[in-house]
């Protein structure tokens, strides 16, 4: 059995060329276009050329003389332009609310994630903070270092006090050698 010759139990490839090719673009520079329509369709600078336009088209179809006239009071073809211009932005608006909110959902998880780091962090923070409240309350603080000292020096004065006036301390022997 030779390589060419397809096998029983494979299917037959039947993809055929196109007869037409489809047109390509970069998705991006399309979003990207998208995004900017649907901003520039948001201002007030829209609305007013967009206001412009039609009353412009609507002065000139009712002054002009007839033969320039190109568009008669129903204003059919006024009517199919303001349809075509709503027919192409919807899309658009909803390409560009379907990037953003895109972008919204990868920026809510790194908060997420920021947020879990945080939280790991205070954690942490808080048992570091209880081991050094624990160690410090072992730790001899000032206060106690300052009573010690104090009673031993004013345990020194009293032993001192007490060679002066001849008399040996209670904790030195009694026949020891001066």
């Amino acid at each position: 059995m030779s390589d060419r010759t397809p096998r029983l139990d494979t299917p037959k490839d039947l993809r055929r060329p196109p007869l037409v090719r489809r047109p390509s673009y970069n998705a991006d520079t399309f979003g990207v276009f998208a995004e900017q329509f649907a901003r520039f369709m948001g201002t007030a600078q829209f609305l007013i050329y967009m206001t412009l336009f039609v009353v412009f088209w609507v002065v000139w179809n009712f002054a002009a003389p007839p033969h320039l006239r190109f568009d008669d009071y129903p204003f059919i073809f006024l009517t199919l332009m303001l349809s075509l211009q709503a027919s192409y932005a919807a899309p658009l608006i909803l390409l560009a609310q379907n990037r953003q909110e895109a972008r919204d959902r990868v920026v809510a998880e790194q908060d997420r994630q920021a947020d879990a780091r945080a939280h790991a962090d205070m954690e942490f923070l808080a048992r570091e903070v209880a081991s050094l409240r624990m160690a410090v309350g072992e730790v001899a603080t000032r206060d106690f270092l300052r009573s010690e000292l104090r009673s031993l020096l004013a345990e020194l004065d009293e032993r001192s006090e007490e060679r002066v006036q001849g008399h040996p301390a209670d904790d030195e022997p009694e026949n020891a050698a001066p």
